[in-house]
C-alpha cells in the first residue's frame, strides 16, 4: 500500500483485517473501515472517476460525502460513493460515465471540441435541421447518465420505520455533541445524527494532532455513551426537514420519520475549493479532505505538498501533514496571515508565501506542480499534493427547508442563519463560531434552548460567539485566459462558463443555477454554490445578500429509491384453495392484493406448461381458481333500480335465475369495471366485480346508495366466498357426478344461473364462458372450498382434469376476444371504443355516465380490435404496448398478444384508430427493437365464432369429448 501510514491514534480501520476487491479487473487490497476512495488512494491509484461533461481525470476532493466524481457500480448497486461507502472482501467494481477504463477513456474526446460546446449549448443546438433530432437524441442518451442499471439486481428491500423524540440534534460534532448533552441533561430525549461512521466531527480530523482537546474528545463522547437518553445515530443522514418538525434520516437500514419537537442544526459547514486553472486535476483537494485520510484511514494524500490558504484552518492542515511525515514544501497565503499558528509553521522551516497574486495546477494526467506569483513574480514548486483551505460555507438545507433564512457576514467572510423558525436552533461553525472552545459553549447554549423551547419555558438569552476574523476568502478565484477554471465539479461548470451566463442575462441566481447547471448534479452544489454566488455578486456589482442563494430542496443529499420505497407495503391475500395450488406445484403472481396461480409446473419450460393448460379446457377439461373476484350481494326493495342505475345495460328486466354482462363507467363514460350479474329474486342481485377494483366498486355502491336514497343493502362477500371455473367439453361429466341438479341445455341454459348443492354444499352454479368452452362457475362458502376442489380434480382424473392458471386463462379469453378492463381498455376508453357497444342501453332513464356517452357515440375515433399476423416472426414477437406505425405516425397500440395453441398462430387486440379498424386493413407493428411486423385486422371472435362449444349438445352415455 504505496501512501499507507504508520498507525494513526484515531483511525477507523482494522490493520488486523485486510479485504482485496476488483476495480476494473486490478486488483486492490486495503483494511476492514476503509471505502473504497481510501483503499484506493493508499494503493497509488490517484485517478478515481472521470468528470461528468468532458470526462477529465479526477481524485480525492473533500472526503466529506460528496466526491461525486469517485463513483463506481457493482453487479447490484449503482452510483456507490467512493468517499463515503466501505470497502467489502471480494467486491468487483467498475467505474460509471466512461467509455473504456478509468485510465483510457475515449469520452475525454469530447474535450477537443469544447469550444464548440460553450454553456447552455444544449437549450440552443440539434433542433434543426428537424430529421438530425433522433440521431442527435440518441447520442446524447448514450453520452448521459452516471452508471448503468442492471435490471438483474438483487431486490433490496429496506425497512422505513418512525420515532419520536424530544430534541434532534442534526451533526455530531462539537457543539453537536455539547447540545445534545445539554439538552439530555435536562431530563428529555435527544437523538443525535451524523453521517458520519463515529461521533467527533472535526475534533477527529481537524483536531486530531492537537493535545488540548483530548481530554474534551474523551468527556463528550464517554457522557453521550453514558446517558441513556441520547439516542446516537450514525451512518445517517438528514435527507429533508418538513413541517412540524418532521425529518426524513436515511441509514443503512432504510429511512426513519423522525417527529420531534426542536431541532438543534449542528451540521456545519462545507469547505470550498478554491477556483484556478487545471484546479480538478488529481491531487489537489480540499485540506480538510487531506486531514481526513489521514486521521481516518491513514492515508498520505500526496508525499511532496503545497498548501494555499486563506485562514488559520490552512496552516493547521500543514502541521498536521508534516506531524504524519509528508513533505510540505510551501505555504501560500492569499492574504497577511500570521499569529501562532503561522509561527509554528516557519519553525519547522517551511516557507510561506503571502499576498500571492495567481496561482495555477500543472501536469496532465496528475498534478505535478504549482504555478504562483508574488509580487509580480512567478515561482514554480514540483508537488503532487496541493492543499486548499480558502473558505467554507454553511451546511444549512434544514435552515432552509424549515422557512429560516442566511445572511451574509463580513467578519468572517461567511453566510450565517438570520432567522430561525420557532423551535430551531442552531451551533457551531454554521453560526461562524470557528475557536473550539466557543463551539462548545455555543453547543450548550443551543442544547439549553432546545429543551427550553419543549419544555414551554423562557429561553436565556445567549451571547453571540461568532469569530471576529474571517475564516474564508471573500473571493478565492483566479481567473485564466486559457480557461479550465472549474467552479462546479459535478457539471463541469468553469469560471468562463459562468461569465458567459451571466453576460446573456441569466443573472439571477436561480436562473444562473439552471442555465450554467451550477449545482445541479448529485452533490447539489455543496462545494460549488458559494463560489457561484462570490461570482454573480462580483460580475454583476452586488452584495452577497443581494445576490441571494439558492433554495436547498429536500432530498438535499442523494437518497436510493429502495429507501424511500420501504418494505412492500401490499398485504398478500390468499385463497381458500391456496394449499391445492401449492400442492400441484403452482407458480404465483400477484394480481391485486391476491397470490394466484400464473401457471402449474408440469414441465421444465414455462410456457409449454401454459399451453397444455390451454390444450386440456379445449379438448376436455379444466379448473381454475377465480375467488379473487370480487362478490358482492345487493338486496332491497330498490335493488332492481340501482342495479339499473350503476351497470349500462338494463339489469331491472332480467328474469330470476339468469345471468348477465355487467359494465360499469365513471361519469365521463370511462369503462372502470366489469363482471357478471346474477338475479336471485326480485329484491335480490350477486354481481362480481375484477379481482381489483372489488373495493372500489363495494365504496362506490355504498356512496350512491346513500346519495340516491334507495332503500338497498350492499354485503361485500369477496373474503367469504369461494369461486372457481370448471370449463372445457368433459367439464358437464364431471359436474353430473357431484350434483342432482339437471344440468342440460334445456333444464340449465348458457347464461342461466341455479342454487344447488355440489358435494353436498349449498352453492350457485353460473353458466359462463369467458374462456369459450362449456362451463360452470361454483360460488360457494370458502370453508367448502377445498373439498369440492379435490373432489373435482378426483373425480376429473379419468378425463385428465388440469388445474390451469391465469396466463392460460388470458390466452384462452384472447382466442375468444374477451377484454380484460385495465389491460385492454385504459383510463380513456369508452364501450364504443371498446367494441362492446351492445351493452350500453341508452334506452334507460338513467345510469352512471350516460349523458357522456350520449354525446361519445358519434365521436367515436378509435376502436378495440382483433388482429393476427400475416407472417408467424422467426425470431422476435410482438408485445403488449407495441405501436403500430402508418406513415410515421402512431396508429395504435397493442393491449394483448399471444400465440394461439389452439389456433396455431399470433392473434392479439389492439386499439387502433377508428381508420385503420375495418377488417382485412393491414398493420405496421412496431415490434421493440424497431423492426416491424405485418398485421391484419380480422374479425372477431377468434375461436368459435358461432359460440357452438359454449352450448354443446349432451354426448351419449360413456362417450368422451
Amino acid at each position: 500500500m504505496k501512501l499507507r501510514l504508520i498507525k494513526q491514534p484515531l483511525e477507523w480501520i482494522d490493520r488486523d483485517t485486510e479485504f482485496t476487491f476488483q476495480l476494473e479487473g486490478q486488483k486492490v487490497t486495503g483494511f476492514k473501515g476503509d471505502v473504497i476512495t481510501s483503499a484506493l488512494w493508499a494503493s497509488g491509484n490517484k485517478v478515481l472517476g472521470r468528470s461528468f461533461k468532458y470526462h477529465r481525470r479526477r481524485g480525492v476532493l473533500t472526503m466529506a460525502n460528496h466526491d461525486i466524481n469517485a463513483l463506481y457500480q457493482s453487479s447490484d448497486e449503482v452510483n456507490i460513493r467512493g468517499d463515503v461507502v466501505e470497502v467489502s472482501d471480494q467486491q468487483s467494481l467498475l467505474s460509471v460515465n466512461t467509455f473504456g477504463n478509468l485510465n483510457k477513456d475515449a469520452g475525454s474526446l469530447v474535450e477537443l471540441i469544447s469550444k464548440f460546446l460553450p454553456v447552455g449549448f444544449y437549450y440552443r443546438a440539434f433542433y434543426s435541421p428537424k430529421f438530425l433530432f433522433p440521431k442527435w437524441e440518441s447520442l446524447i442518451r448514450h453520452m448521459a447518465g452516471l452508471g448503468n442499471v442492471d435490471t438483474r439486481w438483487t431486490e433490496q428491500r429496506k425497512h422505513k420505520r418512525y420515532q419520536y423524540c424530544d430534541v434532534v440534534v442534526i451533526g455530531a460534532g462539537p457543539s453537536g455533541m455539547k447540545a445534545a448533552i445539554k439538552a439530555a441533561q435536562q431530563g428529555l430525549d435527544v437523538c443525535l445524527i451524523d453521517e458520519n461512521t463515529f461521533i467527533g466531527g472535526s475534533l477527529d480530523y481537524q483536531y486530531a494532532n492537537d493535545e488540548s482537546q483530548v481530554e474534551n474528545r474523551k468527556t463528550l463522547k464517554d457522557t453521550i455513551a453514558s446517558m441513556p437518553n441520547i439516542d446516537v445515530k450514525t451512518s445517517s443522514y438528514v435527507a429533508g426537514v418538513y413541517g412540524d418538525k418532521w425529518l426524513a434520516v436515511n441509514t443503512k437500514e432504510g429511512l426513519i420519520k423522525i417527529s420531534a419537537l426542536s431541532i438543534v442544526v449542528a451540521t456545519g459547514v462545507f469547505e470550498q475549493p478554491a477556483v484556478f486553472r487545471n484546479n480538478d486535476l488529481p491531487g489537489v483537494m480540499n485540506a480538510s479532505a487531506a486531514q481526513r485520510l489521514i486521521a481516518r484511514y491513514a492515508v498520505a494524500p500526496c508525499e511532496k505538498s503545497v498548501v494555499l490558504t486563506s485562514n488559520i484552518e490552512g496552516y493547521r492542515a500543514a502541521l498536521d501533514l508534516h506531524k504524519a511525515g509528508i513533505f510540505v514544501l510551501a505555504v501560500l497565503d492569499s492574504g497577511e496571515s500570521k499569529g501562532e499558528w503561522c509561527d509554528a509553521v516557519t519553525a519547522l522551516g517551511i516557507p510561506v508565501y503571502r499576498n500571492i497574486e495567481h496561482i495555477e495546477a500543472l501536469g496532465k494526467k496528475s498534478l505535478s506542480g504549482v504555478l504562483f506569483s508574488v509580487n509580480g513574480k512567478s515561482h514554480i514548486i514540483d508537488c503532487d499534493g496541493l492543499l486548499m483551505s480558502v473558505g467554507w460555507a454553511p451546511a444549512g438545507a434544514p435552515i432552509y427547508q424549515l422557512g429560516g433564512s442566511f445572511s451574509y457576514d463580513y467578519n468572517v467572510e461567511q453566510l450565517t442563519p438570520k432567522t430561525l423558525p420557532d423551535g430551531l436552533f442552531s451551533c457551531g461553525r454554521i453560526n461562524g463560531v470557528f475557536d473550539i472552545e466557543d463551539q462548545l459553549k455555543d453547543g450548550e447554549q443551543a442544547g439549553l434552548n432546545a429543551a427550553e423551547y419543549v419544555k414551554n419555558q423562557t429561553l436565556t438569552p445567549t451571547v453571540d460567539l461568532t469569530s471576529s476574523i474571517a475564516h474564508s476568502h471573500s473571493y478565492p478565484i483566479w481567473d485564466h485566459p486559457k480557461g479550465k477554471a472549474f467552479v462546479d465539479f459535478d457539471e463541469d461548470v468553469q469560471f468562463k462558463d459562468l461569465k458567459a451566463t451571466i453576460a446573456q442575462g441569466f443573472d439571477n441566481i436561480e436562473l444562473m443555477k439552471r442555465f450554467s447547471t451550477i449545482g445541479m448534479g448529485p452533490s447539489q452544489g455543496k462545494h460549488s454554490n458559494m463560489n457561484g454566488i462570490r461570482i454573480l455578486a462580483k460580475l454583476t456589482g452586488r452584495t452577497i445578500d443581494e445576490a441571494g442563494s439558492t433554495t436547498a430542496r429536500p432530498m438535499f443529499h442523494p437518497v436510493p429509491v429502495s429507501h424511500l420505497a420501504g418494505m412492500r407495503f401490499r398485504p398478500e391475500r390468499l385463497t381458500a384453495l391456496h394449499s391445492q395450488h401449492v400442492a400441484k406445484n403452482a407458480k404465483f403472481m400477484e394480481a391485486g392484493n391476491w397470490l394466484r396461480p400464473e401457471y402449474y409446473q408440469s414441465q421444465s419450460d414455462r410456457q409449454a406448461c401454459i399451453d397444455a393448460e390451454v390444450n386440456a379446457v379445449r379438448s376436455s377439461v379444466g379448473l381454475i381458481d377465480v375467488s379473487t373476484l370480487g362478490k358482492l350481494e345487493i338486496f332491497g326493495k330498490d335493488a332492481a333500480e340501482l342495479m339499473d342505475r350503476l351497470y349500462t345495460m338494463r339489469m331491472s328486466n332480467m328474469n330470476v335465475g339468469a345471468s348477465r354482462y355487467a359494465v360499469m363507467v365513471d361519469d365521463t363514460g370511462v369503462i372502470t369495471d366489469d363482471g357478471v350479474a346474477i338475479r336471485y329474486s326480485e329484491e335480490h342481485y350477486y354481481v362480481t366485480t375484477t379481482t381489483s377494483s372489488s373495493d372500489a366498486a363495494y365504496r362506490l355502491i355504498q356512496m350512491k346508495i346513500i346519495e340516491w336514497g334507495l332503500d338497498v343493502t350492499v354485503l361485500n362477500r369477496t373474503g367469504q366466498l369461494a369461486a372457481m371455473n370448471l370449463a372445457g367439453p368433459n367439464c358437464r361429466r364431471i359436474l353430473s357426478q357431484l350434483t342432482s341438479l339437471d344440468l342440460s341445455n334445456e333444464a340449465f341454459p348458457y347464461l342461466a344461473m341455479r342454487q344447488t348443492e355440489v358435494c353436498g354444499h349449498k352453492a350457485t352454479l353460473i353458466r359462463v364462458g369467458f374462456v369459450g368452452e362449456l362451463g360452470y362457475e361454483i360460488h360457494l362458502e370458502s370453508t367448502n372450498a377445498a373439498a369440492v376442489w379435490d373432489e373435482i380434480m378426483n373425480k376429473g382424473q379419468e378425463f385428465d382434469i388440469k388445474p390451469f392458471g391465469v396466463e392460460a386463462q388470458r390466452i384462452l379469453r384472447l382466442e375468444k376476444g374477451h377484454i380484460i378492463v385495465g389491460q385492454d381498455t385504459d383510463g380513456l376508453m369508452n364501450p364504443f371504443e371498446a367494441a362492446i357497444p351492445w351493452s350500453v342501453h341508452l334506452k334507460k332513464p338513467y345510469f352512471i355516465g350516460k349523458p357522456s356517452l350520449e354525446k361519445l357515440k358519434s365521436l367515436q375515433k378509435r376502436k378495440l380490435v382483433g388482429f393476427e399476423l400475416v407472417k408467424e416472426p422467426v425470431g422476435e414477437a410482438p408485445l403488449e404496448s407495441n405501436l403500430f406505425i402508418e406513415q410515421g405516425e402512431i396508429a395504435g397500440r397493442i393491449t394483448s398478444v399471444s400465440y394461439s395453441p389452439s389456433l396455431h398462430k399470433t392473434i392479439g387486440l389492439a386499439d387502433v384508430s377508428l381508420a385503420f379498424s375495418e377488417v382485412d386493413t393491414l398493420l405496421n407493428i412496431k415490434l421493440t427493437s424497431g423492426d416491424f411486423i405485418k398485421a391484419k385486422v380480422v374479425a372477431l371472435p377468434f375461436y368459435d365464432p358461432k359460440g357452438a362449444k359454449q352450448t354443446p349438445e349432451e354426448l351419449p352415455e360413456g362417450e368422451v369429448a
